[in-house]
């Protein structure tokens, strides 16, 4: 998809928890990490089609901690193009590192992250039975633990 825009939000504009509740069911945990980050959003005719969160965890490293792509625009590559825009930024934040967590049960979103470079490097055990009180479920899977991958810078 052309002509799409990324830009980090500014302080008056609204977050955009719609989107961030569909990589994250739970209101309590994004907003917990929403003001440790800063929050990009990705703009398409005057609409917001997808957002991330990037945090600094450690001296070096970043984490994506969120990313979303609206459910009508999802297959067209705004992913992709999030994701770039995140390691970019990361890299000019200095960072030699970028992490992601993503769900056991998250097929498409471990090949996307995968398809950007990134590569496991370990398991959460139990995360999501732990952290949320409902029971996940995506692609017919319990989403159990959360996969860690990172990409050097």
């Amino acid at each position: 998809m052309q002509n799409i825009e990324i830009r980090k939000l500014k302080e008056d504009e609204d977050i955009p928890y719609e989107l961030l509740l569909l990589a994250d069911p739970s209101i309590e945990i994004v907003d917990e990490y929403i003001h440790r980050g800063e929050c990009f959003a990705a703009h398409y005719a005057n609409e917001i089609v997808g957002a991330y969160v990037l945090i600094k965890t450690r001296p070096l490293t970043f984490e994506l901690v969120n990313i979303a792509v609206d459910e009508k625009y999802q297959g067209k590559g705004i992913g992709k193009k999030l994701i770039l825009d995140a390691v970019k930024r990361a890299r000019e934040g200095k960072a030699e590192v970028l992490e992601v967590g993503t769900g056991n049960s998250s097929l498409g979103q471990l090949a996307l992250y995968q398809k950007c470079g990134f590569r496991i490097s370990g398991i959460d055990k139990d995360f999501f039975t732990k952290h949320y009180s409902e029971k996940i479920i995506e692609n017919g899977i319990e989403c159990v633990d959360m996969i860690r991958l990172s990409k050097e810078l």
